[in-house]
């Protein structure tokens, strides 16, 4: 059997996006199977010690061991590339595993980083806890001034990481013009595409060099497995790749698998998250229980109008502050909002079908420092909402009875 049989459509950057979410990066059986194979294996045979050797030493394209190359994870891979329009992508076991591979593939000793600390809150313990004991610098910025990225290099700066919009608060980061400071200095600007994925945002169009990925997010959507990927030009992605190959943190072929057939409908998720989303963030601005509303698609977000060059809709995230005298009274509404929901699902997880809600302050950005949270502007009234696919009525009225609690 051999697996060298691709559809005509397979590779094709032609094809609108809903058609290369289905057709790219498939490759079939001599069984020609129509739903794309899952190749549950850890390694490969050779037909012989020639070819054992051609294909470690790379001399001959092929199979070797599943750590690096695996049918299942290659399709996913090619895949999400055509969709981002990236030359090439790699799959990564988590998302911060391909924030991790990329910085450990990029960067040395000396280099140094400039990020914002409008981040995931892991994102920002991997550069402050694990990244500077490297030796690699790290300084934060202000996500949506360009003039502060321009003024924060240093002749050591190899890499801006931003993602957009941001994680909890939807700020949004004007990406061509910090392309813009980033190609002038020769750095590499990485975005993390996770909550717009390339359905709503292309930031590789817009002057980015890698896009990262939170598999686990939208690109799975139903919440079933975890993954990451990196996609951009074949000369960044494959230090990043052997970074990968050499350390061990890959994507296994069941998830891939997963994550392969998940982008099919991403697209059609992403648009109805997004107008979900919509219809109850405009709900909640009207709600007397509720101080502000952040979320892209609202004419009150402050970045409004850049959000929608940038971005083909708003989204699935909305984030909200409660009203409170105190930051005490505000956490203790926070809390009684969260534990009278009763469609709403309890977790730090997005991307999924079901809605979910959380409090940053004491979940995803509990563990960085009080400090951080304040300039990252994550208060304790503050409620974040991953709008699901769920009848957004019910959703309405789950909130407004947990509001009144």
């Amino acid at each position: 059997m051999t697996t060298k049989k691709r559809p005509p459509s397979a590779d094709r950057r032609d094809l609108r996006f809903a058609t290369r979410a289905i057709r790219a990066g498939t490759t079939r059986s001599d069984f020609g199977e129509h739903s794309e194979a899952m190749y549950l294996t850890s390694s490969f045979v050779f037909d012989d010690a020639e070819q054992a050797a051609a294909r470690f030493q790379n001399r001959e394209p092929g199979m070797v061991y599943s750590r690096f190359t695996n049918p299942s994870v290659q399709m996913f891979e090619e895949r999400l590339a055509s969709l981002e329009n990236a030359e090439r992508a790699v799959a990564t076991s988590s998302g911060m595993s391909a924030i991790l591979a990329t910085c450990m593939g990029l960067l040395k000793a000396g280099d140094h980083i400039v990020a914002t600390p409008s981040l995931f809150g892991a994102t920002i313990q991997l550069f402050d806890n694990y990244m500077v004991k490297f030796g690699v610098g790290v300084d934060y910025v202000s996500l949506t001034d360009p003039n502060a990225w321009a003024k924060a290099v240093r002749p050591t700066t190899r890499l801006f990481y931003l993602e957009t919009p941001s994680n909890p608060l939807t700020e949004i980061a004007d990406i061509a013009a910090i392309s813009a400071v980033a190609q002038k200095h020769n750095i590499v600007l990485v975005v993390d595409n996770c909550f717009c994925t390339p359905a709503l945002q292309q930031p590789l169009a817009l002057g980015a060099d890698l896009v990262i990925h939170s598999a686990t997010k939208y690109l799975d959507g139903q919440g079933r497995v975890i993954g990451g990927a990196v996609a951009g030009r074949k000369e960044l992605i494959e230090p990043v790749f052997q970074m990968i190959r050499s350390c061990g943190p890959s994507l296994s072929p069941f998830n891939a698998w997963v994550l392969h057939k998940g982008l099919e409908t991403l697209e059609l998720r992403m648009r109805a998250h997004s107008g979900a989303a919509l219809a109850l963030a405009q709900w909640l601005e009207q709600h007397p229980a509720v101080d502000r509303v952040l979320y892209p698609g609202l004419v009150s977000h402050p970045q409004h109008g850049l959000a929608m060059r940038q971005q083909s809709a708003g989204g699935a995230i909305v984030s909200f502050e409660l009203k409170g005298a105190s930051p005490e009274e505000q956490r203790r509404r926070a809390f009684a909002l969260i534990n009278a929901v009763q469609i709403m699902s309890v977790t730090g997880n997005l991307g999924d079908t079901r809605t979910t809600i959380t409090h940053p302050a004491s979940t995803t950005h509990g563990r960085i420092s009080q400090q951080a949270r304040e300039r990252a502007g994550i208060g304790e009234g503050l409620v974040r909402i991953a709008v699901g696919l769920e009848d957004i009525e019910d959703l309405k009225a789950d909130l407004d009875s947990g509001l009144a609690a």
